[in-house]
């Protein structure tokens, strides 16, 4: 008696484990691209509550004005838009506050945001500025206001309240 072996798949097998599987990729890249979405947004409010809170210790710890501006190339305080990018600096010169020259020193260069905006109100339109005892003032010489960082799906809120202090909230959409 002879015994034949089957040394592969049927067709049939084969259509079956192609469908099977084209079936759960349908289902898993769309959660998959999601959740790469909400985890680059929350990164990116965390860059921007980490600039937040280095500008306020920084000025604490010298004694001296610090601000965060908008900024396209890194050295100057030129952005059109938060989204663009943004610089800090040590402000020594408070008759030309929010703008970088004379003795100031950049201490940290931020990249622009992708496939996200920034925005805020009129009082942080350009910049941020801590002061030496660690409350804030924004162009608008205001001390508080919100930035809004959204995406395709949410959105981040960051207020400052009146003492300079960050913090983060989770909005459903922008």
């Amino acid at each position: 008696m002879t015994v034949s072996v089957s040394k592969g798949f049927t067709m049939v097998e084969l259509m079956i484990t192609i469908s099977i599987a084209s079936i759960l990729l349908a289902v898993a890249v769309p959660s998959y691209q999601s959740l790469m979405r909400e985890s680059r947004l929350t990164t990116q409010a965390n860059e921007l509550m980490t600039a937040l809170h280095y500008a306020r210790s920084e000025a604490v710890k010298r004694g001296v004005r610090v601000t965060l501006c908008k900024s396209a190339d890194g050295a100057t305080c030129n952005g059109d838009s938060w989204k663009d990018g943004w610089l800090i600096f040590s402000d020594s010169d408070a008759g030309t506050a929010g703008t970088v020259d004379g003795a100031d020193e950049v201490l940290r260069v931020f990249p622009g945001l992708k496939g996200s905006t920034l925005t805020t109100g009129s009082n942080f339109a350009n910049w941020i500025s801590y002061l030496p005892n660690g409350r804030n003032q924004g162009s608008g010489n205001l001390p508080n206001g919100t930035f809004s960082l959204c995406n395709q799906a949410s959105g981040r809120n960051i207020k400052v309240n009146k003492a300079g202090r960050p913090r983060v909230e989770k909005v459903a959409s922008c």
